[in-house]
């Protein structure tokens, strides 16, 4: 029987899905024998003894370490001078497991599917985001050392290192989870570790519905345009909820169709039959071997791809996404930050100017109104909740103006409540894509625009 079979008694039966990796270092020896650092060191000593530094590589199998980290627990917990209750002794084998195997205070709160984000400020000041909203955790890590370890087993797990030379870089867990660390001298207070949390069950467009993040009128609506091969681009600040509106729009994709995803770190699940993924890579020790979004999107040109949805463009990527959206790979996907519909076309030229091709601004302007389609924004509210608000249509260029209506805005119907109340409504414009979606047998009607 392994750990993770007699952990299940205690409610931690996920203890075999953690990646073992390097523990802790030698804490002193002055610290009480009925401390729980202390109980955690001895299990560390037990663990060097019957390990060697075997212990510190990926040598050791997850099931053995994991057994060996069970019999070193119940030995030490066993010779304490003060008995345990069943609860104490229950608790202490999770945290000793969680240090050992695990992320060590950071591993209840990744288990608690509550929590969306994990905010390290300083070693001794965690927050979590929950239901959108921000509150501080109990937890703390026992010093800057305990979270530095941990920093590194992360980034190590997936090849990357951070230290003085390189105090900053993106990770990811292994269940998909999002990563940033930054440590010092640019970190004044500390290392901090930022974790956006990946949800283990995509999210469907009937949850986005009941979370009331958009109307069925208007989900029916962006169905039909990804259906019907439009470009897309969803707009919203961090933390507004854009990949997963992205994740959900991608899965109106039809599955005979080859789609290519381009991300700096994985987080879109598709359930299509035909797609293949890529991500970023950042530069090794000698500096070398560094693949950015823009080579990610060059390369998926040459792919053969039907659609390419790529994660994020905020560098010059952007032009070579407009290009591939003129030249053939119609009803592609992305994201962008922006405040506003408007200010999301306004990055994306400054994006562009930041490829180096000296363009002339209506030059770009151009090439955006051929490409993009429609604009998605969305917002993060002041009670934590994600809406989307609104929904626009580029129509043309008239001088050098990119024109654009909208064809759903939110519209709040009480504005002195805490929280939001409001809906996405139609703005009465009809669009001008309804007959480029018949051509293609997509079929929506006038009365999903009407007020």
């Amino acid at each position: 029987m392994t750990l993770a079979d007699r952990l299940s008694r205690t409610d931690a039966a996920d203890a075999k899905s953690v990646i073992a990796a390097k523990s802790l270092r030698q804490i002193s020896h002055d610290i009480a024998f009925d401390d729980e650092r202390d109980i955690k060191f001895r299990v560390h000593e037990e663990l060097i003894e019957i390990l060697g530094q075997q212990l510190y590589g990926d040598q050791v199998d997850l099931e053995i370490l994991e057994k060996h980290v069970f019999d070193a627990t119940t030995k030490v917990l066993d010779a304490i001078d003060r008995p345990l209750s069943g609860l104490d002794r229950a608790r202490m084998m999770q945290e000793v497991t969680d240090e050992i195997l695990g992320l060590g205070p950071l591993q209840p709160l990744l288990r608690d599917p509550n929590i969306s984000e994990i905010m390290v400020n300083r070693f001794d000041q965690i927050y979590v985001e929950r239901d959108g909203n921000i509150f501080p955790s109990p937890l703390t890590f026992a010093n800057e050392e305990h979270l530095r370890r941990t920093i590194d087993r992360i980034v190590s797990s997936v090849g990357r290192r951070v230290d003085e030379s390189s105090p900053m870089v993106d990770a990811r867990l292994a269940d998909g989870s999002r990563v940033n660390a930054v440590v010092p001298p640019i970190a004044l207070d500390g290392s901090s570790l930022t974790i956006r949390k990946f949800s283990e069950d995509a999210f469907t467009s009937r949850d986005l519905v009941a979370m009331e993040t958009i109307t069925q009128k208007a989900m029916d609506v962006l169905a039909a345009c990804v259906q019907g091969r439009l470009n897309m681009v969803i707009s919203g600040g961090t933390g507004s909820g854009k990949t997963t509106t992205l994740n959900v729009l991608s899965s109106f994709i039809p599955d005979d169709e080859r789609i290519i995803t381009v991300e700096d770190a994985a987080e879109l699940s598709l359930g299509q039959p035909h797609v293949v993924r890529l991500e970023t890579r950042p530069s090794n020790t000698e500096d070398k071997g560094l693949v950015t979004i823009r080579d990610l999107v060059k390369n998926s040109l040459r792919m053969r791809p039907d659609r390419i949805v790529v994660g994020e463009v905020r560098d010059g990527a952007a032009l070579d996404m407009l290009q591939a959206m003129n030249t053939g790979h119609d009803g592609s996907l992305t994201t962008v930050h922006a405040n506003t519909t408007r200010d999301a076309l306004s990055r994306i030229e400054t994006m562009v100017l930041m490829a180096g091709m000296d363009l002339p601004i209506r030059a770009i302007r151009e090439q955006i109104t051929h490409a993009i389609n429609v604009v998605v924004q969305q917002s993060r509210m002041r009670d934590g909740s994600r809406r989307i608000t609104k929904i626009s249509e580029i129509t043309g260029l008239e001088g050098e103006t990119i024109v654009m209506q909208d064809l759903y805005s939110f519209e709040y119907s009480d504005a002195n409540t805490r929280g939001v109340v409001g809906q996405l409504l139609p703005t009465g414009i009809m669009p001008e894509f309804l007959d480029r979606l018949a051509q293609r047998d997509v079929q929506l009607s006038a009365e999903y625009f009407r007020r």
